[in-house]
C-alpha cells in the first residue's frame, strides 16, 4: 500500500465518525450525512494523490463532506421554505451544546439508539454512522444477508426522520432507558477491533477500541453509579490491555494461553481490576458486563495461564449462564470446565451446541482443540478444517492453519 492509500485508509479509520457526526448534526439527516461523507472520502481518493495528504484530513474531509451535503440539498431542493434553507447552508456559526456532554459522536449514538427503532436495527445502524462498517462487516456480525442489512439500515434511517428524533444526548431521567442499547452497541464495536471479522482488514482496529473506550468514558461520566456501564468499561480495559500481544510478527493471532503476559500494559490492567472491585463492593448483583469484566480480572491476575483459578472462571460462567443462556456463553463455559474438569467433559458439553452454532467458527475452532487434546487427530484436523472454511480473518485463519498442521 502506498503512504496515500494507507493515509486515507488511516483518515476513513479516525475520522468517518466524526465526520458523519458532523454532518448529522448541522443538517439533521442521516442520509445526507452518510453520503456527503463518503462522497468526501472518495473525493480524496482522487485528490489527494495529486494534491498530496492535507496538513488536517479531519478538517479537510468534514469541509468537502459539507460541500457535497449542500449541494445535494439545492438539487433535490425539496424544502418548501427557502429561508430556511439558506440558512442551513449559509450557517457557519458554532452549534449550541447540546446535552450534558457536548460530544457529537455520543449524541449521534443516542439518536441510533432511540427507542423506536427495534433493537437490531439500532444496533446495526450505529455500527455502521458511528463505527464506521461496511454493510458485509455488519451483515457478518448479525449472520445475515448483506442485503437484507442494507434494508435494515436504510428503514432506520428513514424511521429516524419521519418521526424527527432529536440529535442529543438524552435528559438525566431517560438516560437509564436508553443506555442498554448503547451499551450494546459500543460492546459490538469494541469487538469488531478487538478481532475485525474481515478478511482483508487488520486483525486489531485499534481506532474501534479506542473508540469505543472514549464513548464508554463519556457515558460513565453520564450515569456514574450504573453497574453496567463501569462493568463494560472494565471489560473493554481488560481486554485492551491484551491488544499488543495478541497478534504475532508473522500476523498470526495469538491465543491467550501463548500471550506474552510481559507485553500485557499494566495501567489499564489496574484501571479495569479497580472497577471490578469497586462493583464487588457494591454489593448489587452483577449483571452482563460485570460478570463479564470479572472474568477477565481473574484472566489478567494470573502471571501464567497455570496460575489461572479456573473454579473461579467457571463459577463466574455459571452466574453468567444465568444472566446471559446464550450458546456463545455456553460455548466459553466449556472452555473453562476443559481446564478444571478435562476436555472430555467439555466435550460434551460442546457437542450440545452442535445444532445451535455449526455456522460459527469458534465452535469447531474448540472442537478441534479438545479433540487434539483428547489424541483423536483425524476428528481435530476435520473440525479445524471446518473452522478455518468459516472464519473471516486472516490472522485467525492463520493460526488455525498453523494448529491444524502440527497435528500428528
Amino acid at each position: 500500500m502506498s503512504d496515500i492509500e494507507e493515509a486515507i485508509t488511516h483518515a476513513h479509520h479516525e475520522e468517518w465518525a466524526r465526520v458523519v457526526a458532523a454532518l448529522a448534526r448541522r443538517f439533521g439527516d442521516l442520509d445526507v450525512a452518510e453520503e456527503a461523507a463518503a462522497e468526501a472520502f472518495a473525493t480524496a481518493v482522487e485528490r489527494w494523490p495529486a494534491d498530496g495528504v492535507p496538513p488536517n484530513p479531519g478538517a479537510w474531509l468534514t469541509t468537502t463532506a459539507t460541500r457535497k451535503a449542500i449541494d445535494r440539498i439545492r438539487r433535490e431542493n425539496k424544502r418548501d421554505d427557502k429561508h430556511q434553507e439558506a440558512q442551513v447552508i449559509h450557517d457557519d456559526d458554532p452549534p449550541e451544546p447540546l446535552g450534558a456532554i457536548d460530544d457529537d459522536r455520543l449524541r449521534l449514538i443516542f439518536t441510533c439508539c432511540h427507542p423506536a427503532l427495534a433493537m437490531d436495527s439500532r444496533l446495526a445502524l450505529t455500527l455502521r454512522m458511528v463505527g464506521g462498517l461496511t454493510m458485509p462487516e455488519i451483515a457478518r456480525a448479525f449472520l445475515v444477508a448483506e442485503s437484507a442489512m442494507g434494508q435494515r439500515i436504510t428503514r432506520a434511517k428513514a424511521k429516524i426522520k419521519a418521526a424527527r428524533i432529536p440529535y442529543r444526548v438524552p435528559s438525566a431521567e431517560d438516560l437509564p432507558a436508553r443506555v442498554s442499547g448503547v451499551l450494546a452497541v459500543l460492546f459490538l464495536v469494541f469487538n469488531e477491533g478487538y478481532l475485525a471479522t474481515g478478511p482483508d482488514t487488520d486483525p486489531v482496529r485499534h481506532e474501534l477500541t479506542a473508540e469505543a473506550i472514549r464513548l464508554t468514558r463519556l457515558i460513565r461520566g453520564l450515569l456514574p453509579a450504573d453497574g453496567e456501564v463501569a462493568g463494560l468499561l472494565a471489560l473493554m480495559l481488560l481486554t485492551e490491555a491484551r491488544r499488543t500481544a495478541r497478534v504475532s510478527a508473522g500476523g498470526e493471532l495469538v491465543t491467550l494461553d501463548e500471550q506474552d503476559r510481559g507485553a500485557w500494559d499494566p495501567a489499564l490492567i489496574a484501571e479495569g481490576h479497580g472497577l471490578v472491585r469497586e462493583r464487588l463492593a457494591a454489593g448489587v448483583a452483577p449483571g452482563r458486563y460485570q460478570i463479564l469484566a470479572a472474568i477477565n480480572a481473574v484472566h489478567t491476575s494470573a502471571r501464567d495461564i497455570r496460575d489461572t483459578d479456573w473454579s473461579q472462571v467457571v463459577a463466574l460462567y455459571d452466574q453468567l449462564v444465568r444472566v446471559d443462556p446464550s450458546p456463545v456463553v455456553a460455548l466459553n463455559r466449556a472452555i473453562a470446565v476443559a481446564e478444571l474438569d478435562g476436555p472430555d467433559v467439555a466435550l460434551a458439553a460442546v457437542d450440545r451446541l452442535e445444532d445451535k452454532l455449526a455456522g460459527y467458527h469458534a465452535f469447531h475452532a474448540t472442537r478441534a482443540d479438545l479433540l487434539r487434546r483428547l489424541g483423536r487427530s483425524s476428528q481435530s484436523r476435520a473440525a479445524y478444517d471446518q473452522a478455518i472454511e468459516l472464519a473471516g480473518n486472516t490472522a485467525e485463519t492463520a493460526a488455525l492453519t498453523r494448529r491444524r498442521d502440527r497435528l500428528g
